[in-house]
């Protein structure tokens, strides 16, 4: 895609966003509908104080709550906002084309030059029927958070690894702000779009408060979406009689590309499995999401046979595609293998001939022997000064040879004793002759070259591996987890990166996370999105209890990492580590520390805990319902919204990750990162003065305090600013 292509989408996605987005000027439902008029008049009416600036000198003046629902940092809308985002970096590139906060197009054309602009409707492009509401769909915030189900998690307050149910296009945008910038790798393996495929399309980007309700209102006892609930006339199936057959396809993949590619690190990676279905389509929209300059390569993968009309069918397609190409290394080789090869080529203008002196003692593959004065025909080595001589497996005597080096420079630094790198930072070990006379390098192997024809593993090993585990055939063509394992050993080379699977299936890149790191001794860690997608009735996976895919996915890894701990051996001590059982159902081959995390911590969908971070009402309000608004926010927390689930979404919006630290200590949660460097406090129930002294004793970055904690002590409220802000420690309340 070129700039004016690019620009082009990005600026119809803002004109769509402003012309026609149906909660334009709505926002989360706050005081946003209530006239000034009788704001101020319930103010008057509620005995609410005027507003005076707090006197240092009077410690026992109030000030009321300056901080209305939507006065807080946590969530500004241009962090969580994809067209914000994109505001705001065009204002970075462009800052002259912009004029009272809109942007001049006229002036954009003159910036860039007429020569990179196409005519209007004369460009290459992708289109389809439904390519505005996908966009539409990408920029329309989420109402939703995660909320933890410990009960159903593996060693929860110590794993790294997360498994999230929910639909993940809002799981997506619920974790951009804590990890945009952080994901090495993403594996996904989509629907197919065969025709008998079932996905969520259209997206719901514009419904009214009651649609919405109705749409997500069913929750089970704990307060988590049901399934039906959230998604009842979204999940439906794409026949290829649908008019709309690759359309549909495609505005369900573009938001979520788009959003997983804010999650890559620069020099991340996305892995897509696809059929021929879709292949065609989804490179092309792979194209418009990460740049065609980004295609890294297509996988053949060899999965199988599998019989067609014509051809035999023996493959599928894995399109692989970099956030930056620029900032993606060569495949790190992690083993102690080498190679070697000859140095001398036939000589050519681009390799003339040259001589390089040799000294004795060189290593020499070769019995005692005397060499004649040229050696080879098409690649020759000529004898210039001295005697070619292999004495005791050594050079015998100095030599000058004529030859058409291949590396003359690299030869000679080597001769002088220094340390020799080639272009693709490997480093030289050594030269030597070998038996015929020519002279080899050796190399330390730096770089992988993976081929991109991969034959080593079968969609039926993936079956036999998920029916070893839950001894049933519940999932249907499960991908083999060593094939995963073998995409993560060769991009993942620094052994803490995190990988992402937003299309989890059956918990395939969990297993295989978890797997690898029990083989080479490694910490990565995984994030997993699965959609609780209900089980056909009469299925395998029905009867043997699965009520969703899900569950599925959740047992397959509590039983992987069972099986991984079983087999563990401690390397360390050359001896069974203590949790190591090696009774039936180990896993061969596998050398598993006992330090392997396999446990994984869940959490499922759900509505916010806060009344102003839900779906905005529609419509205007009567006078009558603005009071009853006014009313409402007294409290801006959800009635029953508990201090784990509060804590944890503000968790998310304030930019921590689900696995940073948490402590639930007296009246304060303690937040901080994984270097230690964010120590956060949240006061979410009931604070005095003793509570905040504590705090501030423990010099935190930040505090935020809910509103309601103080009670109705507005002194104390503002003292509390004033002692947090000579202690130069950042205080919000909300």
């Amino acid at each position: 895609m070129n700039i004016s292509d690019g620009l082009n989408e990005f600026c119809k996605g803002l004109c769509l966003s402003e012309r026609q987005d149906p909660l334009k000027n709505q926002r989360l439902t706050s005081l946003n509908d209530v006239s000034p008029k009788l704001f101020r008049n319930w103010r008057r009416n509620n005995g609410e104080p005027n507003r005076t600036e707090p006197n240092r000198t009077e410690p026992n003046r109030t000030e009321p709550n300056r901080t209305e629902p939507n006065r807080t940092e946590i969530i500004h809308e241009n962090q969580n906002n994809f067209k914000q985002n994109k505001i705001l970096q065009l204002k970075q590139l462009f800052p002259e084309i912009f004029c009272e906060e809109q942007i001049d197009f006229e002036k954009l054309k003159l910036v860039l030059g007429e020569d990179n602009l196409c005519a209007q409707n004369e460009r290459y492009q992708l289109g389809w029927a439904g390519k505005s509401d996908a966009y539409r769909t990408l920029q329309s915030p989420t109402f939703n958070t995660l909320a933890p189900c410990v009960a159903e998690s593996v060693n929860f307050h110590d794993t790294q690894n997360v498994f999230i149910e929910a639909e993940n296009l809002e799981a997506l945008k619920i974790l951009q702000k804590s990890y945009a910038g952080k994901v090495k790798m993403i594996y996904i393996d989509p629907p197919y779009n065969t025709g008998s495929d079932s996905f969520v399309y259209p997206d719901k980007f514009a419904e009214t408060r009651d649609e919405y309700a109705r749409r997500v209102g069913d929750k089970d006892q704990d307060g988590y979406l049901l399934r039906d609930g959230a998604f009842a006339g979204a999940w439906r199936k794409n026949s290829k009689d649908n008019g709309h057959y690759h359309s549909n396809w495609l505005s369900m993949m573009l938001p979520r590309l788009h959003l997983a590619k804010t999650l890559l690190r620069e020099d991340g990676v996305i892995f897509i499995s696809i059929d021929d279905n879709e292949q065609a389509q989804l490179k092309l929209l792979c194209d418009e999401v990460f740049g065609a300059e980004n295609f890294v390569a297509t996988l053949i993968w060899k999965n199988g046979r599998t019989s067609a009309a014509h051809f035999t069918h023996e493959h599928e397609n894995i399109i692989c595609y970099a956030k930056s190409k620029v900032e993606l290394e060569l495949f790190k080789y992690d083993g102690e293998a080498c190679v070697t090869d000859r140095t001398v080529k036939k000589p050519s203008s681009k390799n003339p001939l040259s001589i390089i002196e040799f000294p004795a003692g060189i290593e020499f593959e070769s019995e005692d022997k005397v060499f004649p004065n040229i050696i080879g025909d098409k690649e020759p080595i000529k004898i210039v000064k001295g005697k070619f001589e292999s004495k005791n497996r050594k050079l015998a005597q100095p030599v000058s040879l004529e030859a058409a080096w291949t590396m003359a420079d690299m030869i000679r630094n080597w001769l002088k004793g220094e340390e020799v790198i080639d272009q693709k930072g490997q480093k030289v070990r050594r030269f030597f002759f070998k038996s015929n006379g020519v002279l080899q390098y050796e190399k330390e192997k730096g770089t992988f070259h993976p081929k991109t024809i991969i034959t080593e593993f079968t969609t039926k090993q993936g079956s036999n591996v998920l029916i070893d585990l839950l001894e049933d055939p519940v999932f249907d063509f499960p991908k083999p987890p060593s094939l995963v394992a073998y995409l993560v050993s060769f991009v993942c080379s620094n052994k803490n990166d995190l990988i992402l699977d937003f299309f989890s299936g059956s918990g395939t890149t969990a297993h295989a996370v978890m797997q690898l790191n029990a083989e080479d001794g490694g910490s990565r860690r995984y994030i997993c999105v699965q959609l609780p997608e209900e089980t056909a009735e009469n299925s395998e996976a029905r009867k043997a209890g699965f009520a969703n895919i899900a569950e599925i996915a959740k047992e397959r890894i509590r039983r992987a990492g069972a099986q991984i701990r079983r087999s563990g051996i401690d390397t360390r001590q050359n001896m069974p580590s203590e949790n190591a059982d090696t009774a039936a159902g180990a896993v061969s081959g596998i050398n598993a520390r006992p330090t392997v995390d396999t446990g994984f911590k869940v959490f499922k969908l759900t509505e916010s805990h806060f009344k102003q971070w839900r779906r905005p009402l529609s419509g205007s309000l009567n006078e009558q319902q603005q009071l009853a608004l006014l009313e409402e926010f007294q409290n801006i927390v959800y009635e029953n919204a508990g201090v784990e689930n509060m804590a944890y979404e503000l968790m998310l919006r304030l930019g921590f990750e689900l696995t940073d630290s948490i402590e639930f200590a007296d009246n304060v949660v303690w937040l901080n990162n994984a270097a230690q460097t964010r120590k956060t406090a949240l006061l979410l129930d009931t604070v005095n003065q003793a509570v905040l002294d504590e705090v501030r004793a423990q010099s935190p970055k930040k505090v935020f305090v809910l509103d309601k904690a103080f009670a109705g002590d507005d002194a104390l409220k503002t003292n509390a600013a004033l002692q947090f802000k000579d202690a130069d420690i950042d205080f919000e309340t909300l």
